[in-house]
């Protein structure tokens, strides 16, 4: 009988399975599910988790059905996920309030108040004080929720990230844990022994009792039981936040490779092997993973709005009717009349390097003649220069020298963009032949997990597509150092 790897990827948007082959390594097939975003009010983004947990199901039976494969031809499982976005739910798995997202920013005013106590334990987290991360979330739910407050008193309160909560529903309540690439975003994880940090958990008074297990990244989580959309007794064998994923399945297991995820957001990671560096430019030092006891750090960058600007564009301005046709619309925009337009993408404020809770979202140097093509690239441009930011940032980081930058997500597959990106960081662009790294990522640990595949083969899976090279064009410089004296004197 064929066996195959089910990769469960739940995003911000949406919820992916994908189906590889066991022994081939092949991308079988996949579905993705998108789910409702409920912003309650302005700079708050939440979900609902049985939404979430139903999109899982939904996408499970139909790429089974899609591929013709039976529950009982899995293998085992691995699990990637949003990283920082917050559950908290009951001992029977019941959601007491919706998820806060990453993007959300209602901690600020907390953030603001109790950045210089918390500076003491920055190297201990690797993290600023920022609304982005998990433990100021679970603060606002431990004082806002009056169902997590009176869980808590009943010893009946379990508050998490999603990859906890999903290991949760999928083993029927029997396993209850996290590992370090997603611990290592809670602020509540001491970086140098992976486990949780009684002073962090003190600080933000979130008691350690509801908080998940720590486990390696690959190993036996638990099994499947009782669910109505896949057998009892199949292994989930890996758990990775999503970057630490897509790292993961552009090889990027060892020191110096880094790689560039274009999704909702885009996050920038460098793997820095054993060395847990502290960066001087703005960024984050987290954890790649953790294999057999022995841990393997990352300096990441973020950027809180990549895709979602484009989401934005069709959504709310409706200049495009699919996310796939801006590459078109921004190709006919030339570069006279670009000269100075810029897309500043903050919806939900700036991450690295400047960690600006409060930046909001703006088109300037709009004049007469601008029309939807300028729009159209000014946020592809926006989207780059926001990256090449974190980019630079990581490059001054580095240890080693790096020569060129992976990327994957859905807006990898804009050559424009690509382009763009390549110009204005300076660096070359190189596009893998499979795309999907966060979901492929996990699939390859869930074997990793089960000792059905070891790390250096993986090196050997990976293929080429397209490299972007840079192209010298005065306009870049220019838009650059535009981009550069706006951000100095707005922020």
């Amino acid at each position: 009988m064929k066996r195959y790897i089910l990769s469960i990827d739940q995003g911000t948007t949406g919820s992916t399975a994908l189906l590889l082959d066991s022994k081939s390594f092949a991308v079988v097939d996949k579905v993705n599910h998108e789910f409702p975003q409920i912003f309650p009010k302005p700079g708050q983004v939440e979900h609902n988790l049985n939404d979430i947990f139903d999109s899982i199901r939904r996408c499970v039976l139909d790429v089974l059905k899609k591929a013709n494969v039976n529950g009982e031809q899995i293998e085992c499982i691995g699990i990637t996920n949003q990283r920082e976005t917050v559950c908290a739910y009951d001992r029977d798995g019941r959601p007491l309030c919706n998820a806060i997202v990453w993007q959300d920013r209602r901690t600020a005013e907390y953030c603001a108040q109790n950045r210089k106590s918390y500076e003491k334990f920055k190297d201990k987290t690797g993290l600023p004080l920022d609304p982005y991360f998990s433990g100021t979330k679970m603060r606002w739910i431990l004082d806002h929720c009056e169902q997590a407050k009176d869980a808590l008193i009943e010893g009946n309160l379990l508050l998490s990230n999603i990859d906890a909560f999903l290991l949760y529903k999928l083993t029927g309540g029997k396993s209850f844990k996290t590992e370090p690439s997603n611990a290592s975003r809670t602020l509540l994880m001491d970086l140098d022994t992976t486990e949780w940090s009684d002073e962090l958990c003190e600080f933000f008074d979130v008691p350690k009792t509801t908080l998940p297990e720590i486990n390696d990244s690959f190993g036996e989580f638990g099994q499947t039981k009782g669910l109505d959309f896949l057998p009892d007794g199949i292994k989930i064998s890996c758990i990775l936040g999503d970057q630490q994923a897509a790292l993961f399945g552009q090889a990027g297991f060892k020191e110096g490779e880094l790689k560039t995820t274009y999704g909702t957001g885009a996050f920038i990671v460098l793997n820095t092997g054993a060395n847990k560096i502290k960066s001087s430019n703005g960024l984050l030092t987290t954890i790649a993973f953790r294999h057999k006891g022995e841990t393997k750090y990352a300096l990441e960058g973020s950027s809180y709005i990549a895709g979602a600007a484009v989401q934005w564009l069709r959504d709310n301005l409706k200049i495009i009717k699919n996310a796939s046709e801006i590459e078109a619309l921004a190709s006919k925009a030339d570069d006279d009349g670009m000269e100075h337009v810029m897309f500043l993408p903050f919806f939900t404020g700036i991450g690295s390097p400047y960690w600006n809770s409060d930046a909001k979202a703006a088109i300037i140097g709009l004049s007469r003649d601008t029309n939807n093509t300028h729009i159209a690239r000014a946020t592809l441009e926006g989207m780059a220069l926001s990256i090449n930011d974190s980019i630079q940032a990581l490059l001054a980081d580095s240890p080693t020298k790096v020569n060129s930058i992976k990327v994957d997500g859905g807006a990898c597959q804009n050559d424009l963009l690509m382009q763009i990106q390549a110009n204005f960081s300076n660096i070359p662009i190189v596009r893998p032949s499979i795309i999907e790294t966060t979901a492929y990522g996990v699939a390859l640990g869930a074997l990793v997990g089960i000792d059905q595949l070891e790390m250096g083969q993986i090196e050997d899976l990976w293929k080429e597509d397209r490299v972007f090279n840079v192209e010298k064009r005065s306009y870049f410089t220019a838009k650059q150092k535009q981009w550069k004296d706006y951000i100095s004197r707005v922020f």
